[in-house]
């Protein structure tokens, strides 16, 4: 298991930019994928974004694409989510998670049950 802890979150105008971090501990971090997930009150948890173990390889759910960057610095133990051009429909609680397997390849569309690790949450609130 990898324990994630997310940062960064806050209450941000339209069109504003808020960036996202996720400190990881535990299990060798670097040899699994890594996602952001989304949940909205009232709504299911969603997938925003993905990168591979090495960061080679991204994918963005098409709400956020040309507006959320994922990275991350193993190194570090770190993943990143840059935000710019905040709408109002992206207010949620933003989750870090760890693939289950580190054969799980990065697409577009990712199952939250692929991921066997989960942070506690940063609330985004984003006003018009």
């Amino acid at each position: 298991q990898v324990q994630l802890v997310e940062s960064g979150g806050g209450l941000v105008q339209a069109g504003g930019s808020l960036r996202l971090s996720c400190a990881a501990s535990g299990r060798k971090f670097s040899d699994y994928p890594m996602a952001w997930f989304r949940q909205a009150p009232g709504k299911e948890r969603e997938f925003a974004a993905g990168i591979s173990w090495g960061g080679g390889r991204t994918s963005y759910a098409e709400s956020v694409k040309g507006r959320f960057t994922i990275s991350r610095d193993n190194d570090k133990k770190m993943v990143y989510l840059q935000m710019n051009s905040l709408k109002v429909e992206d207010t949620a609680v933003y989750y870090c998670a760890a693939a289950a397997s580190m054969g799980l390849r990065i697409g577009i569309d990712m199952n939250p049950g692929d991921f066997g690790s989960w942070g506690q949450g940063t609330q985004v609130t984003v006003s018009s």
